[in-house]
């Protein structure tokens, strides 16, 4: 079964290129299921329901999410009710259910999501650990989805990964925007990387317009955030 993970999608740019791109990958390397992080497609912050369709009908199987996913709160509602969107299972102590996303797909293997929010630098929610626990289901795949401070949170999905070794699939970070090169097999055989990147607009800051963060790095004063645009890639796990 060969699966494709496609990085945080971000803004017109990054579903452009989905748009453009993702039929010809799933053709070329014969992909049986493409999961995606969705939770900036919308201006960069948040998801909609009709975002979540039209990426849905660009023939991703699965929309995976993390702390920008509720911003628009209709989504909610597109979570509880959608096999192919995944709610957080660390969210408001929500029920490992919501989490799931079972059913057939190309291949007809049935196949499992779990999408974890960690905690570290971020608003308290449920603890991310506690959820696959020894008695729980084998997730063929699990991403857990982390916060702001690349060293700190690295660790914590670090540990996810070993704690989930031999237990699922793959285990895949998201978040963060920039990938990183310690992808690898676990020694019980899960395949591992802490972030699998971004797909967007690669000549700003983690894909919005650079001039805006510069200008709030130099002297704090707020600047409003907009997408970036050029350099737009395609950032994906296999």
């Amino acid at each position: 079964m060969r699966i494709l993970f496609v990085g945080d999608i971000v803004g017109s740019p990054g579903r452009q290129i989905v748009n453009d791109r993702l039929a010809d990958i799933v053709s070329q390397r014969q992909i049986d299921l493409v999961i995606a992080n969705g939770e900036n497609a919308a201006s960069g912050f948040g998801i909609t329901p009709r975002l979540a369709d039209e990426l849905l009908g660009m023939g991703i199987d699965v929309l995976t999410g993390g702390n920008h996913s509720w911003t628009a709160r209709k989504f909610w509602t597109t979570c509880r009710t959608s096999h192919a969107c995944c709610a957080l299972a660390t969210f408001l102590k929500a029920p490992l259910d919501l989490a799931r996303s079972s059913a057939p797909q190309r291949t007809g293997v049935k196949y499992a999501v779990l999408n974890l929010q960690g905690r570290v630098f971020l608003t308290p929610i449920d603890d991310p650990f506690a959820k696959p626990t020894p008695n729980s289901p084998n997730f063929p795949l699990t991403w857990p989805s982390s916060g702001r401070y690349p060293r700190r949170n690295h660790s914590e999905k670090i540990a996810m990964g070993w704690y989930l070794d031999g237990r699922v699939t793959a285990v895949v970070g998201t978040h963060t925007h920039v990938t990183t090169a310690d992808e690898r097999i676990l020694p019980q055989g899960t395949a591992y990387i802490t972030d699998v990147g971004m797909t967007g607009p690669h000549g700003g800051v983690i894909g919005m317009d650079r001039e805006g963060i510069i200008k709030r790095f130099l002297d704090g004063t707020p600047a409003r955030f907009e997408v970036a645009a050029g350099d737009v890639a395609n950032e994906t796990a296999c």
